[in-house]
């Protein structure tokens, strides 16, 4: 929601200031010069990127416009969620974790959470992890290094759509500047003509370069940077779900792991250890929290 405001402000300021100089909107209105920007833009991240980085980018624009899931709601929900694993866990033992992690689809923890198990990435974070304790004969420390190499690769991949994007918008400018460059191209092609007919070509060569500039400064720069924060909240989710999973795999009580979890959420999103008691004790809440959550 704050992107599309943002753009709005972005583009309202703009066409008002030029307005207000008593300008002519209607100049600033040069299909060609956007054919020619837009199209060679989006063909340079064509040329780039291969076709699973496209679907990234795709899923990360409408991430974007939609705002964060990272919020307090979320991972209230995924610390009770990893509080009934381990709880079970703790309780009945490890080797009663196989229905649950075999067969999510299944298992009456993780159902309960259908907004958090609905990302493929989070539950095999989870569950893998789960198999691994399972197994047993991995120290924490080495197991906290997989963890760690997961979350590098996850992030790598994340990224990668942010710097094609970040590609796209530093090729702008120079995009607007070839559509200048025609623009007085075609404006030298027209010199004898009437006075008139050779401003309105020169006004829409100058346009282009506008063009390049506010895409790049304006909107696709920024919905770059939107893009990056997003995967760095992404980041530092996954590292909550890491800090929580190793504390309860050195055999610390599962709401002590919880809350060490807790203390590695980002603080403008952290709950507090008494919200984070209520909730991982109301048991009858966690569909309930798990729906907020999204």
């Amino acid at each position: 929601m704050f992107a599309i405001i943002g753009i709005l402000v972005v583009f309202g300021a703009v066409a008002g200031g030029y307005l207000m100089e008593k300008g002519n909107l209607l100049v600033l209105l040069q299909p060609a010069e956007l054919v020619i920007i837009g199209g060679a833009a989006v063909g340079t991240v064509l040329i780039a990127n291969p076709p699973h980085i496209l679907g990234n980018i795709a899923k990360g624009l409408g991430g974007a416009f939609k705002g964060t899931r990272y919020t307090k709601a979320w991972y209230l929900s995924s610390l009770k969620m990893l509080f009934d694993l381990f709880d079970q866990a703790r309780r009945q033992g490890l080797a009663t974790m196989e229905a649950e992690i075999d067969e999510p689809a299944k298992s009456k923890i993780l159902t309960a959470y259908p907004a958090i198990i609905k990302d493929h990435h989070i539950l095999e974070f989870v569950c893998d992890t789960f198999r691994t304790m399972m197994i047993g004969g991995v120290e924490p420390f080495d197991l906290d290094q997989t963890l760690e190499t997961d979350m590098e690769v996850h992030h790598q991949a994340a990224t990668q759509p942010v710097q094609a994007l970040s590609s796209m918008a530093d090729s702008l400018p120079g995009l607007g500047i070839v559509a200048a460059v025609l623009g007085v191209v075609i404006t030298m092609g027209a010199l004898g003509g009437p006075p008139e007919q050779i401003g309105h070509k020169v006004a829409a060569a100058l346009v282009g370069t506008f063009l390049g500039i506010l895409l790049c400064y304006g909107l696709i720069g920024p919905v770059a940077a939107n893009l990056a924060k997003e995967a760095d909240a992404e980041h530092a989710y996954y590292h909550v779900l890491r800090v929580a999973m190793i504390s309860f795999n050195k055999g610390i009580p599962p709401m002590v792991a919880a809350d060490m979890g807790r203390r590695a959420v980002p603080s403008h999103v952290r709950p507090t250890f008494q919200e984070m008691e209520k909730t991982c004790r109301n048991r009858g809440a966690s569909a309930a929290s798990a729906g907020a959550a999204a």
